[in-house]
């Protein structure tokens, strides 16, 4: 990649960035030294990296990567022999526990079936070297201290160096406490002076204490003394302490030396834990600049929808599509200066250097970036007092280096070619080094005030020309970017704005060529039809919206209506349930009846008898009473097979196969079919299909539906989509019930599915998993 072309475009901002969210050292190591890649393979396994991290920082909003320290040095010092310090070997421990908190994490990420195989990968290949941190963290406090388990002698040592101490202060504290050391002593305190215990005596008292002289204060009335009568304590506690520090150092070395005999592990761990630290950080930068995965090509095509420069505030900074490499390989970008010329060209570079570095880009999913063997950019002023260049001088040493190593497979960047020269000779020049770059099969995107390069746009294929829109009621740009639309010059319009009289304008117009006014009535022509088209679609846009809401209430109120229905039907059917029930009593008393009568008679039944109790009978049979507001409409039109009609006797809709009798059709309803007279149907559309053949646009059991629909790692939106594609193709293969499995996680995916099918009017019910299903990590939908 070229060099200056990084500097220029500002690649190491975008670095500074991505180090500001690296949580240890090595990650911010690892992310400065970041450079683009050119190998397809490499880019694409990078960008797949900074997914699976992004996914994870999505679903659980970070990783654990506390208590990482660079601890390479360490490592090798003890690898040759040296003795650690009990601060290193408390980073070493505390980076080993790091290592296996990360790896407990993705053993959790597993569990919950979220697939990063990328990261696990990294995460599997960790050494986890647990005797090694049991034994320094047994030996090694946290503040870096060793501690009394570090040994039973240390711990020995220790407890006789505490009963010295407090030996020296009791004696001490007997002195200071006498009647007469008000009047000999500075101060009534204990102090220590080179690791002995002392007292402040007074200069002219010395000779009282003896002792040992270890200091005196500034003017020399106070000296520091050891009492001879503690030197003995103090020699003691000396001694101790000596063994201490000898005990100290002989565990260090022993660590030492077992760190040493793991040096490889803990460096491998290191470069483990600084990729994970580094694909975090990429992931909490595509998040804070509202990035997204690109795809990749090695064909040369870019495709950038509402791209925004990164390095430019979000709240300032204009979003734009930027399209190069197919229709057309060069952008010709036309109009004044301070119009967004040039963020528009660094906007496409640091994007394209971003994808191949492995971030994610500020634009919208479906964003397409190539993968270049090299970027060019030619880029600001680059005027050399050093070298005595002028402006056009620089420019040119740069473009001639940049002609030297240009091939098809290069993204050339040209901010004002042939600036700084005579506009004629500079417009000539500008043309013909695009013409040599365009030659060599380059994407190429330049900015240029001449107005002769207007036309170049127009006279060769795969050129384009394109302008940064400029509002003229309000003198200032709208950094908007105008693909296929080239730059007007506003001057007459500013000037008018700006109150120069109307005379002096149109003299200058006068001045104009009838050639150039044509191009710029043109100009003027397209931008207009360019705002017409944006505001129809704008509204178009606001009328969908509005459908779709409209659609939604609808929905919801379909299935109230359909609940409502269903509640009055199981009503009514435990009301028929009573009566028929009561019938059936009814109808036992009456037998009940005749069997007595015919018992007590002797079987002779007068007929009037059994007429009266026939009568009886039929009152106790349950009389329904049939209501419908269902009535048949006259058909408007003759009906033909393929015709979309309505079954009014069920409410469904469904498709004529043929005419079976002169009054009955076969009608498809879904998967079904049945003979429906035609004083039952309603005439819905004509569709037209082959009269010879049946309706083939239903599908039916046959049509290949799995039973289970996997959103797992889905992002919202996309999942709303499959979800509501998955349950069309369920209701048309015929399926009484399918699963849909959403996971756990935080719960934002299980409850937008369940709000979605709750509002289905397909959908008789749902429910979560039972234990053996998947439990609350799936939802099981019943259709009605």
């Amino acid at each position: 990649m070229h060099n200056k072309a990084l500097k220029t475009l500002e690649f190491h901002k975008i670095k500074e960035q991505l180090i500001s969210h690296a949580s240890s050292s090595i990650g911010k190591e690892k992310a400065q030294q970041l450079m683009p890649s050119t190998d397809f393979e490499e880019v694409t396994r990078w960008q797949e990296e900074t997914d699976e991290s992004a996914k994870i920082v999505r679903l659980k909003g970070n990783l654990p990567l506390g208590g990482i320290f660079d601890i390479r040095p360490h490592a090798k010092r003890a690898q040759i022999g040296g003795m650690l310090s009990p601060m290193e070997l408390m980073e070493l421990a505390s980076t080993i526990r790091a290592g296996r908190i990360l790896t407990r994490f993705f053993e959790e990420l597993a569990e919950q079936e979220i697939d990063v195989p990328l990261l696990a990968e990294y995460i599997d290949s960790l050494h986890p070297l647990i005797d090694l941190q049991q034994e320094i963290t047994f030996a090694i406090s946290e503040h870096g201290e060793v501690m009394d388990s570090a040994s039973d002698k240390l711990r020995t040592l220790r407890n006789q160096i505490r009963t010295n101490e407090s030996r020296v202060r009791e004696k001490l504290e007997s002195m200071i406490r006498s009647s007469n050391a008000t009047k000999m002593l500075s101060d009534a305190i204990i102090t220590i002076r080179n690791d002995r215990f002392v007292i402040p005596v007074k200069q002219e008292y010395r000779s009282v204490y003896g002792g040992i002289i270890h200091d005196q204060s500034s003017s020399g009335q106070t000296l520091f003394i050891e009492p001879q009568a503690i030197v003995p304590l103090n020699n003691v506690l000396q001694e101790t302490r000596v063994k201490e520090t000898q005990e100290i150092e002989r565990i260090l070395v022993e660590l030492s030396e077992k760190v040493g005999g793991y040096t490889p592990e803990l460096l491998h761990n290191v470069k483990v834990l600084a990729q994970i630290d580094f694909l975090v950080a990429k992931a909490k930068y595509a998040k804070a600049i509202k990035g997204s995965k690109p795809i990749l090509n090695n064909e040369g095509r870019v495709k950038l929808f509402k791209a925004k420069h990164p390095l430019i505030p979000g709240d300032a900074v204009v979003a734009n599509d930027i399209v190069l490499g197919d229709e057309f390989t060069t952008i010709v970008i036309t109009g004044p200066n301070t119009g967004g010329k040039t963020v528009t060209l660094k906007t496409i570079g640091l994007c394209t250097l971003m994808a191949q570095s492995g971030l994610q880009i500020p634009a919208l999913d479906g964003s397409e970036t190539a993968v270049f063997s090299s970027v060019y950019a030619d880029i600001g002023d680059e005027q050399s007092i050093e070298q005595s260049l002028s402006t056009f001088s620089s420019h040119m040493v740069n473009i001639v280096d940049i002609l030297k190593k240009v091939d098809y497979d290069s993204l050339v960047l040209f901010d004002e070619l042939g600036a700084g020269t005579d506009p004629q000779e500079g417009a000539a020049l500008a043309i013909s080094i695009l013409d040599e770059v365009y030659k060599r099969g380059a994407r190429v995107m330049a900015t240029t005030h001449y107005p002769e390069l207007k036309a170049y746009g127009y006279d060769r294929q795969g050129v384009i020309n394109a302008s940064v829109e400029f509002d003229v009621e309000t003198l200032s740009p709208t950094y908007k970017l105008l693909i296929g639309v080239p730059g007007r010059s506003n001057a007459f319009e500013i000037s008018k704005r700006l109150g120069l009289d109307e005379s002096v304008i149109s003299n200058a117009r006068s001045h104009i060529g009838e050639d150039t006014n044509k191009v710029e009535n043109m100009i003027a022509s397209l931008e207009d039809s360019r705002k017409k088209a944006e505001e129809e679609e704008l509204e178009a846009k606001n009328h969908l919206e509005q459908a779709e809401i409209l659609h939604k209430d609808l929905q919801k109120q379909m299935s109230v209506y359909e609940e409502e229905r269903d509640a009055l039907a199981e009503k009514a059917a435990k009301e028929a349930a009573a009566i028929v029930e009561q019938a059936k009593k009814e109808a036992e008393a009456i037998i009940a009846e005749l069997r007595k009568l015919r018992l007590e008679k002797n079987a002779d039944v007068k007929e009037h008898e059994l007429i009266d109790a026939k009568k009886r009978l039929e009152e106790a049979t349950p009389k329904v009473k049939k209501t419908s507001n269902k009535v048949a409409r006259p058909l408007e039109k003759s009906l033909k097979p393929g015709d979309e009609v309505k079954v009014v006797s069920f409410g469904q809709k469904g498709h004529l196969i043929e005419k079976v009798s002169g009054n009955e059709w076969q009608v498809q309803i879904g998967i079904m079919k049945m003979k429906v007279k035609e004083s039952d149907l309603e005439f819905i559309k004509a569709t037209k299909v082959k009269e010879t053949k049946p309706l083939t646009t239903i599908k039916g059991r046959d049509y290949h539906v799995s039973v289970e629909l996997d959103l797992r790692g889905e992002r919202f939106e996309n999942a709303i989509s499959r979800v509501e594609k998955y349950v069309d193709d369920a209701l048309l293969a015929g399926y009484s019930s399918v699963s849909i499995i959403h996971g756990k996680g935080t719960g934002a995916l299980r409850s937008g599915v369940q709000e979605y099918l709750k509002n289905h009017r397909s959908v008789k019910r749902i429910r979560f998993g039972d234990a053996g299903e998947g439990g609350t990590g799936i939802t099981v939908v019943e259709f009605k």
